[in-house]
């Protein structure tokens, strides 16, 4: 096996397209880690599916979501913030990938306010035939009583959602937030321009 790719070496854009690259046959019984430019950087999948961790956990919407929000998947000209790619594979419980999946997410900037005005640092994407979704976006900052999070929804047919948050490791405030769990907390690995954000939805 060749050593692991120091992926603060490479740029978010060349994880994400080797992460891309990676075939049906990367998915397998568990889920593998995104691979950099065909070299073993992994980042190891959270939660791991297949596991007794179950599906992912719910959490609250918030009251900060808005209705309708547009299909997009770059959020990087809506506000200024550390550079983050967000990926990871929407799949059952029985790790078989979801197709047309769609992920919604929304957050703060990095001042720790939403837009509720109109649709910056939100949106959707629909995941591909493997199952795959990603977002290009920001760090969100803490407010209030809140640690950085992102809010997500994922939606299936006929009328399945799961509405959940995702959590950044090693925030100070994580303990101390209400709503925190740390089986929603996301893998987070820094590159060259920013960092890489996994989380692997499991749905019942």
């Amino acid at each position: 096996m060749s050593p692991r790719t120091d992926l603060s070496l490479l740029s978010r854009r060349a994880v994400l397209k080797g992460w891309l690259a990676t075939s049906s046959a990367a998915i397998g019984s568990t889920i593998l880690a995104p691979v950099a430019q065909g070299n073993d950087a992994k980042l190891p999948a959270t939660p791991n599916c297949g596991t007794d961790s179950g599906p992912t956990r719910s959490s609250t919407e918030g009251p900060f979501y808005s209705d309708n929000p547009p299909q997009k998947r770059d959020f990087r000209s809506d506000a200024n913030g550390t550079p983050i790619t967000l990926i990871g594979f929407v799949l059952t419980a029985n790790c078989l990938p979801v197709a047309n999946a769609v992920v919604d997410l929304w957050h703060a900037n990095a001042d720790g306010d939403y837009d509720n005005r109109g649709f910056r640092l939100r949106g959707y994407q629909k995941t591909d035939a493997l199952g795959r979704y990603y977002f290009e976006t920001i760090r969100p900052a803490e407010y209030g009583g809140r640690t950085p999070h992102y809010h997500v929804k994922i939606h299936t047919p006929p009328n399945n959602t799961l509405t959940t948050q995702l959590y950044f490791p090693d925030e100070p405030r994580n303990e101390r937030d209400f709503l925190f769990n740390d089986s929603l907390l996301m893998k987070i690995e820094k590159t060259s321009d920013g960092e890489i954000g996994r989380f692997d939805f499991i749905l019942s």
